[in-house]
């Protein structure tokens, strides 16, 4: 949407101070995504505040100013400086309320948020309300938030999947053993798929390709039964897949003849340092979030398209009309025969 000149002028004149937060699960690169945020912030004019374990934060006024060197040195840390914590009474509205009242006794004018759809939707609902300026980021290891093609933390959280994929292979290679390994990804199965393509696995089971028991089926009648004394598969944490203790179960039961084993990473994913990519990813987009206030943007996401910052309505953002790429399926089993 286009905004006239003299409009944008007059937005940008009413925001001299901007709020951050971190809300819902950590993800690597949030730190990143502060700094450039904080620093972009700053370096066009504005005054920053930071607040504490997000939307809990603002409704129990936990609001701190925010200089440059408050973002010194955490580019390369895994987590949030800013903390971040659920937080049920932001659901309310007079939880909102009083987030409102503290937000505007601090001075802050507009707000960047940055998490997954949770984060998002809590945004849409504030900004629909009390008429705040509002821009999210995308820092989600899930990579379920539709109009962008990566989210802040996939990227980490796929090579930490490797890693430890790579040395499970070894164990499962010299007992003969069925490795379930279960992912995150409560509501897509990027993680699983994407991992089972870069560690060479024998299959991913995910929400998106059909039932998890026509998946296993197809796993043991027609590949690893035929020609694998040992294989790994990848599992989307999604109760659609039956997740991996429910699949292990299924295999002790109709095909006892496999020593089939469970590892769950779990919060292990959202852990670790920020790959490069999360970095430069977590870097644009915050740099691009204060770009979108300088704009008069207000309730969209700022997010990647083949390789051009796009900016995403926040409807539009959590939609869930997110595409698998059907090909990457097809390709986890040409390459596992």
């Amino acid at each position: 949407m286009s905004i006239p000149k003299n409009a944008r002028h007059k937005f940008m004149a009413s925001i001299k101070c901007i709020g951050i937060l971190t809300s819902g699960g950590d993800a690597p690169g949030m730190n990143a995504a502060i700094r450039a945020v904080t620093r972009t912030a700053i370096y066009n004019g504005f005054h920053v505040k930071g607040i504490m374990r997000g939307y809990r934060g603002l409704i129990s006024n936990e609001i701190i100013e925010y200089h440059s060197e408050s973002v010194s040195n955490i580019i390369q840390k895994g987590g949030t400086i800013l903390k971040t914590a659920r937080c049920p009474e932001f659901k309310t509205p007079e939880g909102r309320k009083t987030a409102y009242d503290n937000m505007k006794a601090a001075g802050i004018d507009a707000l960047v948020v940055i998490g997954g759809d949770g984060t998002i939707t809590g945004a849409r609902i504030f900004a629909e309300e009390y008429d705040v300026p509002i821009v999210g980021l995308p820092g989600t290891i899930d990579n379920d938030l539709s109009g962008t093609d990566s989210t802040i933390g996939f990227d980490t959280a796929l090579n930490t999947i490797m890693e430890a994929v790579d040395k499970l292979r070894d164990t499962a290679t010299s007992h003969e053993r069925l490795f379930f390994v279960e992912v995150m990804g409560h509501t897509a199965g990027y993680l699983a798929l994407n991992g089972a393509i870069a560690t060479g696995a024998e299959a991913a089971i995910i929400p998106e390709a059909s039932t998890g028991d026509d998946q296993l089926k197809t796993l043991i009648d027609n590949g690893f039964r035929k020609s694998k004394n040992s294989a790994i598969v990848l599992v989307a944490e999604n109760p659609e897949t039956g997740g991996a203790m429910g699949l292990a179960e299924r295999v002790k039961k109709e095909y006892p003849q496999y020593d089939a084993r469970v590892t769950i990473l779990g919060h292990l994913q959202r852990g670790g340092s920020p790959s490069a990519v999360d970095r430069i990813l977590a870097s644009r987009l915050g740099a691009a979030a204060i770009t979108a206030l300088k704009e008069g943007q207000r309730n969209v996401m700022t997010g990647i398209r083949n390789g051009e910052i796009v900016y995403v309505p926040f409807s539009l953002a959590i939609s869930h009309t997110k595409q698998m790429n059907r090909d990457n399926i097809e390709l986890v089993k040409v390459l596992s025969i």
